[in-house]
């Protein structure tokens, strides 16, 4: 998993570096996004016979993501880079998540000012694990995967997109209770992310 990961990061950043001749003699733009991540965490063998560490499954699922990113597009595409961050808790066990990646879709017009997207990803998480009675563990691990979506342009200068990311990542933390009564370890394996987003051209 790991190598395949690290060859979709190196495809993910061959390409932006392909397609940088011509989208950046484009127009440039930065936004913002909202939306909602879920994880699908794989916990120890260790967690999984402990009854307590079940909740580690839904510590981040369905919750609030807001994100930042920036980048160059043209008529037929764009690139661009986007940090996201997440964090929630859920019967005592504190996650937060955090997504660096570098991004390429390409454009499929529907409409005047309407496209769908699609594309891929390749970057960096960070999972940092800070439960209360627990030792803070963090991690950082590659993640790659897919998106896709539609954009609409408001104005020359203004634009709306919704979309779906899929992510496979290789960041794991350290569960380990001050007093003992709980040790172990879990894995990010996956994480998904339905999001809307605002961007200003420039």
């Amino acid at each position: 998993m790991k190598n395949s990961l690290k060859m979709l990061a190196l495809g993910t950043a061959t390409a932006m570096a392909f397609a940088s001749a011509p989208a950046l003699a484009q127009d440039s733009f930065v936004g913002l996004s909202w939306g909602e991540t879920s994880n699908n965490m794989d916990r120890s063998n260790s967690l999984k016979r402990n009854p307590l560490a079940r909740s580690l499954d839904s510590s981040i699922n369905n919750d609030s993501t807001w994100g930042l990113r920036g980048g160059v597009q043209d008529a037929s595409g764009r690139m661009y880079l986007s940090y996201d961050y997440v964090s929630d808790s859920a019967k005592g066990y504190k996650l937060r998540q955090q997504n660096l990646l570098g991004s390429y879709d390409l454009f499929l017009p529907i409409a005047d000012h309407t496209r769908l997207f699609g594309g891929v990803s390749g970057g960096l998480v960070k999972l940092t694990q800070d439960s209360p009675g627990f030792h803070r563990d963090s991690d950082v691990g590659l993640a790659g995967g897919l998106q896709a979506g539609i954009l609409h342009q408001l104005a020359p200068e203004l634009a709306i997109e919704g979309g779906y990311r899929y992510l496979r990542t290789t960041a794991d933390v350290s569960l380990n209770a001050r007093s003992g009564a709980v040790g172990g370890s879990a894995d990010l394996k996956s994480s998904e992310q339905f999001y809307l987003g605002l961007n200003y051209h420039f």
